[in-house]
């Protein structure tokens, strides 16, 4: 139940969403291209990031490039 408290965990690292042109799944609603997203998790495939409104999804990692 880890997901649960997602959004009080530290944040990992920050990402920059690069796209939004999603083949299955719209994802311009909830996030921005050019904008930096808080990781929250990440997994080999995902990030968890807290998108636009507000709330901690997961998105495949070819949306994002990572911040240094």
């Amino acid at each position: 139940m880890i997901h649960k408290i997602w959004d009080e965990k530290k944040t990992i690292k920050q990402v920059k969403c690069i796209h939004t042109k999603a083949e299955k799944y719209v994802v311009e609603n909830v996030l921005t291209e050019g904008n930096l997203y808080e990781v929250k998790n990440e997994t080999e495939e995902f990030y968890f990031v807290v998108d636009n409104k507000g709330k901690v999804s997961g998105f495949y990692k070819d949306y994002f490039q990572e911040v240094k």
